[in-house]
């Protein structure tokens, strides 16, 4: 098992990721909803193996700095080595990753909470504050069964058709997220 694959916490390592900002995957402290600051995402499966951890990465990707994003599992049993897989071949970074609890951001404020799979939103537990709350039902990939390139033509396909929905997910969350500021005057 490596490190991406323990569902403890990491060690706290020392060195300071660019800009102040957290290393992936690390909760930082944060403020309320809509205070100014990156938008903060939660995504929420079961395990927190493939799809939530593809919707994290992608994020990361195209919503860059705009964009604080975590993901959990109700129930985590560490990354899915297809996960990785179609992540590196995508050149999408993977370090940082790491399969955690749901608990571990018990308290914390996000700006969307965003489930995907059907599972998890039926035991998803409730976040403070305000933000939305949003539900994108994916089947899992790490259940499909056969031979290793089946499995990893259903990895790909989920990650693709997250990618398209993350990609018009960024354009509306930071649209809303202008629209809130100017509404504070800030």
């Amino acid at each position: 098992m490596s490190a991406l694959d323990d569902p403890r916490p990491p060690a706290p390592d020392t060195a300071a990721e660019p800009e102040g900002r957290p290393a992936p995957g690390e909760p930082r402290e944060s403020a309320p909803s809509g205070a100014e600051g990156p938008i903060r995402v939660l995504f929420v499966c079961t395990g927190n193996s493939a799809r939530s951890i593809l919707a994290e990465a992608l994020l990361r990707q195209k919503g860059g700095a705009a964009f604080e994003v975590h993901s959990a599992g109700t129930e985590p049993k560490g990354i899915h080595p297809l996960t990785r897989r179609v992540l590196e071949e995508a050149r999408i970074p993977t370090e940082g990753l790491r399969s955690k609890s749901v608990e571990e951001y018990l308290g914390q404020h996000f700006d969307y909470v965003i489930t995907v799979c059907d599972r998890a939103r039926q035991v998803c537990p409730v976040f403070p504050g305000e933000h939305e709350s949003l539900h994108w039902g994916y089947d899992d990939p790490a259940a499909v069964e056969g031979p290793e390139e089946v499995r990893l033509a259903a990895f790909r396909k989920t990650m693709l058709a997250m990618g398209e929905r993350i990609g018009q997910f960024v354009t509306v969350a930071r649209r809303a997220s202008r629209e809130r500021r100017l509404a504070q005057g800030t």
